[in-house]
């Protein structure tokens, strides 16, 4: 079940019907029956790994709040990370490992007997399997009690807004409010309404319009020019921002409406200067859950700074192989890796060539805003590319000789679809405020409320098209 379908709209007016005439225990009880129909719909067979995961973590929580001897303690959390760590890592990645077996064997001139794995990898389990052991970890860390209510932690594993695609919800933030007492207001149905239609406008009008260039060229079969890779590559940093960050906001609005609070994800990430910054706006939930339970115990910035610079490599390469088992998502990690230990190195000169005035502070944000946009998607075309070799023939490709091709015809469709969307964010980063458009006058909210209505009608592309990160 896809958001951005007539199924989902059906199936989110009756759940809130429902919440609506319901009290709160009830209420959960019902959320939770419905998350558990919501991913179900893609295949009803995974959900005994969403149980498994559950019944482990609320187990493992009790356990862990009940001892007090840290030798059973670390055996109880090493449960829960070789538990869920092992599920993952089975469907995400044994695949890839199987074949890099093979790989490896052939180099010395061995072939190894055929031997492949179809598995087929459950929707979310990246997401569902990093936010339960985030609550392990904490109440291991005695940063949070463990909840008794086994039905209320289920629908916090569960909770179908976010289960598929995030954010990666911490449960010192969403457990409370699966516990407490949520107040449904016309606030909170209004502006969330506003994001369920600004991130549908954002998946089905500028992400999926995009798709249609970023796979004419990024199909390992095609015969690309260098202009064609360069615009494709730009288009596919519109295209993966807006289906992600689009699902986001659906997922933020549908909960808002019911009285739930989950956090940003996004924060206009093209508009960051340097890699950190990046880091700081992009898919939030993720790079503050590698912070917290990877960079920082691996030693963070603690001691000499050869250690700091590991630290920020591993956790980046190790995010990269989050996103799934291909050469190109390692490399990915890496690149970002190494973006970010190149910033702490340049940090100094840079700081001794910033211009003082306004003028020049203003001019050099803006310049190196535009050299951080071409590194990300630079990073993109590795992200995107199909394979190691395939990820080489576009680089050397958009090195070579310039040749136009069709990017030409397809610089005013790009242009138009992204327009709005980036004058929306010139808004918001003026105003200083995601939701600026909420606290305008109404004659002009209702004309963008319209404007994007229309859009969607008009320009929208097939109902039901996948978002990019159901695949990871």
């Amino acid at each position: 079940m896809i958001f951005n379908t007539f199924e989902f709209a059906l199936f989110f007016a009756i759940v809130f019907g429902l919440y609506l005439l319901l009290p709160q225990r009830a209420q959960n009880r019902m959320l939770l029956v419905a998350s558990y129909v919501f991913y179900g719909a893609w295949d009803w067979r995974f959900l005994s790994l969403l149980a498994i995961s559950t019944v482990i973590d609320y187990t493992v929580g009790l356990r862990l709040a009940a001892s007090d001897d840290p030798r059973t303690r670390r055996a109880w959390v090493t449960l829960s990370l070789a538990s869920n760590l092992g599920i993952l890592g089975f469907f995400k990645y044994a695949g890839f490992f199987a074949d890099s077996f093979s790989d490896l064997f052939l180099l010395f001139g061995i072939e190894l007997p055929a031997f492949t794995l179809e598995i087929v990898l459950p929707v979310g389990i990246s997401f569902y399997t990093f936010q339960t052991l985030s609550y392990t970890i904490d109440v291991y860390r005695r940063r949070i009690e463990p909840t008794r209510q086994f039905f209320d932690f289920a629908l916090f594993v569960a909770f179908f807004p976010q289960l598929v695609a995030g954010p990666i919800e911490r449960a010192s933030n969403l457990l409370p409010q699966v516990l407490g007492r949520r107040e449904v207001t016309w606030e909170k149905i209004s502006s969330g309404s506003w994001l369920v239609l600004w991130g549908l406008y954002k998946k089905v009008v500028i992400a999926d319009n995009l798709a249609a260039v970023v796979n004419a060229v990024y199909r390992p079969a095609s015969q690309p020019t260098s202009a064609e890779i360069a615009l494709a590559t730009v288009a596919f940093a519109y295209q993966i921002y807006c289906d992600f960050s689009g699902y986001t906001d659906i997922a933020r609005g549908i909960s808002r409406m019911m009285g739930f609070d989950i956090m940003l994800n996004f924060n206009i990430p093209y508009a960051a200067v340097n890699p950190s910054d990046f880091w700081r706006r992009w898919h939030i939930s993720l790079s503050t859950w590698l912070r917290d339970y990877l960079y920082i115990p691996l030693g963070g910035n603690r001691g000499a700074t050869f250690f700091t610079y590991r630290n920020l490599f591993i956790t980046m390469v190790l995010g990269g192989i989050w996103h799934g088992a291909a050469w190109p998502f390692v490399i990915w990690g890496a690149y970002h890796g190494t973006l970010l230990i190149a910033q702490r190195l340049l940090t100094p000169s840079l700081a001794a060539i910033a211009p003082a005035s306004l003028l020049g502070r203003a001019g050099w944000r803006g310049l190196r805003c535009t050299l951080m946009f071409l590194l990300v998607c630079l990073g993109w075309l590795m992200f995107r590319s199909e394979s190691l070799g395939h990820m080489l023939g576009l680089l050397g490709t958009l090195v070579g000789p310039f040749e136009l091709g069709l990017a030409g015809q397809w610089v005013f469709p790009f242009c138009a679809l992204t327009a709005p969307l980036i004058a929306m964010q010139i808004a918001q980063s003026r105003c200083r405020d995601l939701e600026a458009v909420l606290r305008w006058p109404f004659a002009l909210r209702v004309a963008v409320y319209a404007s994007v209505m229309i859009l969607i009608i008009l320009l929208g592309e097939e109902i039901g098209t996948p978002f990019v990160y159901f695949q990871f």
